[in-house]
């Protein structure tokens, strides 16, 4: 499997979007980038981006994450991460993406006192 990306709502506010497989370089990845501009175009400022079963990512998927975080900041919105040990979150801490984006073990954790800027 390449990339699966699946959307929920959390709560009215906060929506969740999972993603499954892996977050490499190729046009499946635009699915991220798709998924975020439909969720804002919906009125979405939070969302939770759930990479506990993405089993790979690249420097494309750093990007099209960072990305996601830059546009929905720029458009008043936040995004969390929920991650555990492995290679993805490892990835993701070497190339300093804890620095801008907060993670967490849960979506409940991520979800819980949601600031939007």
């Amino acid at each position: 499997m390449i990339l699966e990306v699946q959307k929920k709502q959390a709560t009215p506010e906060i929506v969740v979007l999972e993603l499954r497989g892996r977050l490499l370089m190729g046009n499946d990845s635009r699915q991220v980038e798709w998924s975020i501009a439909e969720v804002m175009k919906e009125g979405a400022k939070r969302v939770v981006m759930d990479l506990r079963e993405l089993d790979a990512i690249d420097s494309t998927g750093v990007g099209i994450l960072v990305m996601c975080n830059a546009k929905l900041q720029k458009a008043g919105g936040v995004m969390r991460i929920v991650s555990t040990d492995g290679i993805v979150e490892s990835t993701l801490q070497m190339t300093h993406v804890d620095r801008i984006v907060k993670f967490f073990e849960t979506v409940e954790a991520a979800s819980e006192k949601f600031e939007v800027a």
